[in-house]
Protein backbone atom coordinates (compact mmCIF):
# COMPACT_ATOMS: atom_id res chain seq x y z
CA UNK A 1 0.00 0.00 0.00
CA UNK A 2 3.00 2.62 0.85
CA UNK A 3 4.10 1.84 -3.08
CA UNK A 4 1.23 2.75 -4.45
CA UNK A 5 0.87 6.04 -1.81
CA UNK A 6 4.04 7.41 -2.79
CA UNK A 7 3.22 6.46 -6.72
CA UNK A 8 -0.21 8.89 -6.58
CA UNK A 9 2.18 11.63 -4.89
CA UNK A 10 4.85 11.60 -7.30
CA UNK A 11 1.70 11.88 -10.00
CA UNK A 12 0.51 14.58 -8.16
CA UNK A 13 3.50 16.37 -7.90
CA UNK A 14 4.35 15.93 -11.59
CA UNK A 15 0.73 17.38 -12.61
CA UNK A 16 1.41 20.69 -10.11
CA UNK A 17 4.61 21.17 -11.70
CA UNK A 18 3.37 20.80 -15.08
CA UNK A 19 0.27 23.22 -14.19
CA UNK A 20 2.79 25.84 -12.68
CA UNK A 21 4.78 25.68 -15.63
CA UNK A 22 1.56 25.88 -17.92
CA UNK A 23 0.41 29.23 -15.64
CA UNK A 24 3.70 30.97 -16.10
CA UNK A 25 3.65 30.71 -19.31
CA UNK A 26 0.38 31.94 -20.02
CA UNK A 27 0.99 35.02 -17.80
CA UNK A 28 4.68 35.53 -19.47
CA UNK A 29 2.58 34.97 -23.00
CA UNK A 30 -0.18 38.03 -21.50
CA UNK A 31 2.42 40.16 -20.50
CA UNK A 32 4.06 39.71 -23.64
CA UNK A 33 1.03 40.50 -25.90
CA UNK A 34 0.41 43.78 -23.47
CA UNK A 35 3.83 44.98 -24.47
CA UNK A 36 3.49 44.74 -28.34
CA UNK A 37 0.28 45.78 -28.22
CA UNK A 38 1.34 49.34 -25.89
CA UNK A 39 4.25 49.37 -28.15
CA UNK A 40 2.13 49.37 -31.34
CA UNK A 41 -0.22 52.43 -29.98
CA UNK A 42 2.83 54.31 -28.98
CA UNK A 43 4.35 53.83 -32.38
CA UNK A 44 1.39 54.62 -33.56
CA UNK A 45 0.96 58.15 -32.30
CA UNK A 46 2.29 61.35 -34.29
CA UNK A 47 5.25 63.07 -32.69
CA UNK A 48 3.08 66.04 -31.16
CA UNK A 49 1.16 63.34 -29.78
CA UNK A 50 3.76 61.97 -28.18
CA UNK A 51 5.01 65.45 -27.17
CA UNK A 52 1.77 66.08 -25.08
CA UNK A 53 2.48 62.86 -23.22
CA UNK A 54 5.86 63.95 -22.27
CA UNK A 55 7.64 60.93 -24.74
CA UNK A 56 9.85 61.33 -27.33
CA UNK A 57 10.43 58.00 -30.20
CA UNK A 58 13.75 56.72 -28.29
CA UNK A 59 11.72 56.17 -25.06
CA UNK A 60 8.88 54.34 -26.45
CA UNK A 61 10.47 50.67 -26.39
CA UNK A 62 11.48 51.57 -22.23
CA UNK A 63 7.44 52.76 -21.54
CA UNK A 64 6.12 49.46 -23.38
CA UNK A 65 8.27 47.33 -21.52
CA UNK A 66 7.48 49.06 -17.93
CA UNK A 67 3.81 48.78 -18.25
CA UNK A 68 3.70 45.35 -19.24
CA UNK A 69 6.54 43.88 -17.24
CA UNK A 70 6.45 46.25 -14.02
Amino acid sequence: MANASMIEQSHAGVIGRFQATIRELATGFAKYRLYRRTLAELQGLSGRELADLGLNRTEIRRVAYFAAYQ
